[in-house]
């Protein structure tokens, strides 16, 4: 009984361990949103032209679809 218990337990400490490495690395892999009221004064553009909510954030329009594909430059 001892030796079921045993591996149980380096189960369960194996299992957590590889939870928190998970989320760790998700932590650390994940970034903020890159768009900001940057793009808006470098492009001269209004956050509505690629945005479909006119004050920014939320899905984007085919124009701002480009403009993300572009490397965030204006498509030409």
């Amino acid at each position: 009984m001892k030796a079921n218990a045993r591996r149980l337990s380096v189960l369960a400490c194996g299992t957590a361990a590889a939870v928190m490495i998970v989320g760790v690395a998700a932590l650390i892999v994940s970034r903020p949103a890159a768009a900001t009221a940057q793009f808006s004064k470098e492009t001269g553009k209004v956050c509505g032209d690629c945005h479909t909510n006119p004050k920014g954030n939320g899905p984007l329009t085919p124009f701002g679809e480009q403009f993300k594909a572009n490397g965030n430059k204006l498509p030409k």
